[in-house]
């Protein structure tokens, strides 16, 4: 096996795949990366049962030669090695051999790094999903969809299925839906396709990952799920992730149908002021604030820490509909629900001091927040 690379090129392949790898695996070669060289161009692998990354380096594309002097092979490197070897390099190309005993040399300018590779046939074959249930949809949509639920999958392992966003394709269109129980973020989109998907639950750290992957571009990505499995697939990248096992709860019947009070306010006013509040909200360690409604369209954000201090700030709301409102939440969850909502202005609906409530955009019915309230005594 030969070749030689723009080391650009092949950092960039290397920090994907290395997401998918780690040092805890009881497979000991999945601590590795597969590196696959064929007259196309590279292809490296990374796995660690949960996830598994393939990136692809072609040979030449645009005009643009990225790997020449191709003597096709395999090998397994050194993860924990290879990586910061290719950072380090001195000069803009690489070239890569291995001898027949698996030995590997990695060359650029005038330093010379010698690795024990191991051999590629060892090394678990992906499952090659060939799926009648896919569909296309871009690359930033997907970005949005994943960043504005994400965030609100639990932590826990007690409800090990809380972990993992819910995501269904129905009637062409397709709902991402996540919750800890103490909050639920929501986003659904038009897409036109005859595919229909069965829900599935994808593990919040495999979209996590696949977010910093992929970066902003006006491409579209391939979705396919088989029964255990997620596929999604880019010009140049593989990633596949497990689903997870177990029923989803039902969480539309968690949203309020109606509200008692509404308030309609600029989204970053009251990020702003929240954040301020938490400053001095330690109340039980769950950074406590509370939200008053006043006359003239004013809201007064509260928040206390008896050892430490108070602090009050009024906001001039847009409008305020409805009964007069006292209700106290976690400032964490807010903030996080508000920076999701990529609109200036939200309105804020509330059924009561101890019932769950509503963020959306004024503008959009397909961002929803969902946060329950904190008892305060």
């Amino acid at each position: 096996m030969k070749f030689s690379i723009q080391r650009e090129q092949l950092m960039e392949s290397v920090q994907h795949v290395m997401k998918a790898i780690s040092s805890r695996t009881t497979i000991p070669i999945l601590t590795g990366m597969k590196l696959e060289v064929s007259q196309q161009g590279v292809k490296l692998t990374g796995s660690d049962s949960d996830i598994s990354i393939e990136s692809f380096i072609p040979a030449e594309e645009d005009g643009i030669v990225y790997v020449e002097n191709i003597e096709p092979g395999s090998v397994v490197l050194q993860a924990k090695y290879f990586p910061e070897i290719v950072r380090k390099l001195p000069q803009k190309t690489v070239d890569i051999e291995s001898d027949n005993r698996r030995n590997i040399t990695i060359r650029s300018g005038k330093a010379e790094f010698h690795l024990n590779g191991q051999d590629a046939e060892e090394y678990p074959q992906l499952p090659q999903l060939h799926t009648e249930d896919s569909f296309e949809l871009p690359i930033d949509l997907l970005k949005n969809l994943i960043r504005q639920t994400v965030f609100a999958v639990s932590t826990s392992e007690t409800r090990p299925i809380l972990t993992g966003v819910h995501v269904k394709l129905e009637e062409e269109e397709l709902h991402f839906t996540a919750t800890d129980s103490h909050r639920l973020a929501s986003r659904k989109i038009p897409l036109e396709t005859k595919t229909d998907l069965p829900p599935v639950v994808i593990p919040g750290k495999s979209l996590t990952e696949l977010n910093k992957i992929l970066g902003d571009s006006e491409d579209t990505i391939e979705l396919s799920v088989t029964e255990n499995q997620v596929l999604f697939r880019t010009k140049h990248l593989y990633f596949l992730s497990r689903l997870l096992d177990g029923n989803y709860p039902e969480t539309s019947r968690l949203i309020p149908e109606e509200s008692k009070t509404t308030v309609k306010i600029d989204t970053k006013e009251l990020l702003q002021s929240v954040d301020r509040a938490s400053l001095l909200a330690k109340e039980n360690r769950n950074n406590v604030v509370r939200l008053i409604t006043k006359e003239d369209n004013q809201i007064e954000i509260y928040g206390n820490s008896p050892e430490v201090g108070n602090v009050v700030e009024e906001v001039v709301a847009d409008s305020i509909e409805g009964e007069d409102l006292k209700i106290s939440f976690s400032a964490k969850y807010m903030m996080d629900a508000l920076k999701a909502v990529d609109y200036d202005q939200v309105n804020v609906e509330f059924t009561g001091a101890m019932r769950p409530f509503l963020i959306r955009p004024v503008d959009d019915e397909q961002i929803l927040q969902l946060i329950l309230p904190v008892r305060t005594y």
